[in-house]
């Protein structure tokens, strides 16, 4: 098992790549783009009027926004997770941490993904990787992460590729299901399936869905690719090869939240991977997803300062009620059923 510098080293290296080098997907697109709305001229209500309040897991969230999971596990994943949390406190969005598999392994490192003295009412994400279930945790594990940072909910994230393609990776995810859903059925929290940028399908969800996961963030393709960021960390000239040949697989953002729904339509959805704005945001709930997840602009904006990612969440704020004003939407019930939204 590694130890807690590699641990740290990993953290530190995908906190620079993520920071200084361009990693997004190439070819792929989130997909929203093939999808628009038709202006209304009379929306029927004043902007002032719309409102973005929202509940999940039983708690309210002034808007639909979740900071997605990121980072922990060192000193400067501290600061951004820190930075982020006091952001996500003042606009009362959501906050999903970093995997936690750095401070179930060395204790020392839990400071970095404790964030309830800065946020102490957020709706807050644990996070381990669902994989570690075949290498070695349990629920024992997942129970300590959640009791590690006072979280609502376990995200247990699902990245088989970026495992494929890096040095080291854990390429055994025979039976995975079935332990997902011992855990699904053991945590006292709800536990969430999350890919990582490369989409979930329609049968997948479907799987997650019968292993008793409350919810599923599709984390489609479009915005950060870990293939292109492990292929900027590669020991060899041919695993870095290998990488970057999957730099842009998978699932467009839009398209797996189309795939999820027909797969899990019981489910609430969290869209995720490349939404940049609030009105990609709106085309993300008008197809079903109940949250709208940012990362890679979230994290930019926390390594200036934490009034720069406040001022960040609340133009995506701004711009999702506008977008809704335009559609004559005065609360996310009638943007998820608005006949307003055509793909073209």
């Amino acid at each position: 098992m590694p130890d807690d510098t590699t641990h740290r080293n990993r953290k530190l290296e995908h906190l620079r790549i993520n920071l200084q080098e361009d990693v997004q997907f190439r070819a792929t697109t989130n997909g929203l783009e093939r999808y628009r709305f038709i202006h209304q001229a009379l929306p029927n209500l004043a902007l002032d009027e719309v409102d973005l309040a929202s509940v999940f897991f039983k708690k309210k969230l002034r808007a639909p926004f979740l900071i997605s999971s990121m980072t922990g596990g060192a000193d400067q994943a501290d600061r951004i997770n820190q930075t982020l949390a006091a952001a996500a406190q003042a606009t009362g969005i959501a906050m999903g941490l970093g995997s936690q598999r750095a401070a179930i392994e060395d204790e020392s490192l839990a400071y970095s993904y404790q964030v309830r003295r800065v946020a102490p009412d957020i709706l807050l994400f644990a996070n381990l990787g669902a994989v570690q279930l075949n290498y070695t945790y349990s629920i024992d594990q997942c129970r300590r992460a959640v009791e590690m940072i006072g979280a609502d909910a376990l995200i247990l994230h699902l990245n088989a590729i970026q495992e494929a393609v890096q040095s080291g990776g854990n390429t055994n995810w025979k039976d995975l299901l079935i332990k997902i859903e011992k855990v699904c059925r053991a945590l006292p929290v709800p536990v969430i399936g999350k890919e990582v940028g490369f989409g979930i399908s329609e049968d997948a969800a479907r799987q997650l869905a019968g292993a008793g996961v409350a919810a599923i963030d599709v984390a489609g393709a479009g915005g950060t690719s870990w293939a292109a960021v492990e292929a900027q960390r590669a020991p060899s000239a041919s695993l870095r090869q290998l990488a970057e040949a999957f730099w842009d697989w998978g699932i467009p953002t839009a398209e797996s939240l189309e795939r999820a729904r027909r797969g899990a339509p019981a489910l609430p959805l969290i869209a995720s991977g490349g939404i940049r704005d609030g009105v990609e945001a709106a085309k993300c709930i008008a197809l079903g997803a109940a949250l709208v997840g940012y990362a890679s602009p979230m994290l930019k904006l926390a390594d200036i300062c934490v009034e720069a990612a406040i001022e960040g969440i609340r133009l995506i704020q701004a711009e999702l009620r506008v977008a809704m004003f335009g559609i004559g939407a005065a609360n996310l019930d009638a943007l998820k059923n608005t006949k307003y939204l055509e793909k073209i």
